[in-house]
């Protein structure tokens, strides 16, 4: 059989490489198609994909026009706006809460301003404190970022102390209830006295810090319940006007979005509170926390987009995983529907649920503010 070697040597030189060069250019001319065909090919399959989510999405987009009746709750510094869309119109928003909540809280947060302008100055060792085993270690590093030794802390402390001052003098004409005002004067007073003793020091620790944040906890539990019963009475009578408003045949029907953000997402206070004044046979299901990175631009838009998602997807997946209920379950839910195949195949299992205890929460609470019970 004649070789390559030995053909070759049969031919002049150039006659050679002509044929090289005609044997090379068929090569990539026979590779170059498969490469391409490969490419449209799998274009051809993204494509699949692409077109479905442009049908999502332009279902979605009218299905929101259609969502009714929704209740959307945004999270602020006055116990929650709180926005009634029925037939595709946003009938009214309201920010129901007392203002004794924005009060109370705001006083309530006093310790937390401190921390804020401190904490970047904290020794990054844990001290031997009670709750030592508590701080990471690492997490206080990171935290405690300046130089040991930095007074930059003095001045933006001082200026702090010149709000709380003003606050501490103007307090017995705000009207508040006895109780109220008698905490609110107490951390306002004891923070004073903490800032004036460590910037007289110039120095402070964290020992220090705990034991002025351990005197005040009290008033702030104090605070922290007339907080909490001004909620409770501000949603649960709007919560009852809509009710009526809309009549118990849409109410039994009434889907609720609560925008939080992660810190405030798990047990969040208006979900807690409106929880029992829903249909308590969908209200699992028609209850959503929707946890996000920051406050979106337009609350509402965002709720509803979302909401258009779940509702649209409790009915395709009925339809599409007809035959497997558990994915069908996965698809109605916050479960990516590869996560249990995923789980199969690394060995692993599913985190435990976390049960929200509303049970206590959902009592009937007298408010120290109107002396009324609170309850739809």
């Amino acid at each position: 059989m004649a070789t390559r070697r030995g053909f070759l040597g049969t031919v002049s030189a150039a006659g050679a490489a002509t044929f090289l060069t005609q044997t090379q250019a068929a090569t990539s001319a026979s590779a170059a198609p498969a490469a391409t065909d490969e490419k449209a090919a799998r274009d051809a399959i993204r494509n699949v994909n692409a077109g479905m989510r442009a049908n999502y999405a332009s279902l979605k987009a009218e299905l929101v026009k259609h969502l009714s009746p929704v209740i959307v709750v945004q999270n602020n510094a006055v116990g929650g706006r709180f926005t009634l869309i029925n037939n595709g119109v946003q009938v009214e928003t309201v920010d129901p809460v007392p203002e004794y909540f924005e009060l109370a809280k705001s006083i309530a947060h006093v310790p937390l301003g401190i921390y804020s302008v401190i904490a970047a100055y904290l020794s990054d060792q844990v001290p031997n404190i009670p709750n030592a085993d508590r701080i990471d270690p690492h997490d206080l590093d990171m935290v405690a970022f300046k130089t040991p030794g930095d007074k930059g802390w003095i001045t933006p402390l001082n200026s702090f102390r010149t709000t709380l001052n003003s606050a501490y003098t103007k307090l017995p004409t705000a009207n508040l209830p006895l109780d109220l005002e008698n905490s609110c004067t107490k951390i306002l007073s004891e923070a004073i006295k903490f800032i004036d003793t460590i910037v007289k020091a110039q120095s402070f620790d964290m020992v220090a810090y705990n034991r002025f944040a351990a005197t005040v906890y009290p008033s702030i539990r104090v605070n922290m319940t007339f907080a909490a019963t001004a909620q409770i009475t501000g949603i649960e009578t709007l919560m009852k006007r809509w009710r009526t408003l809309l009549g118990e045949a849409a109410w039994s029907d009434l889907y609720v979005t609560v925008l939080s953000i992660w810190t405030t997402s798990e047990l969040n206070q208006a979900s807690i509170i409106i929880r029992r004044t829903m249909n308590q046979a969908k209200v699992d299901t028609h209850l959503i926390d929707l946890p996000t990175v920051e406050t979106p631009s337009d609350p509402i838009a965002v709720a509803l987009d979302n909401l258009a998602r779940i509702v649209q997807d409790n009915v395709a997946a009925e339809m599409v995983f007809n035959t497997d209920l558990k994915v069908a379950d996965a698809l109605k839910g916050k479960e990516d529907l590869l996560s249990d195949e995923i789980l199969q195949q690394v060995g692993g299992t599913a985190p435990a649920a976390k049960t929200a205890a509303f049970g206590a929460a959902a009592s009937a609470a007298t408010c120290p503010i109107t002396g009324k019970t609170a309850a739809v």
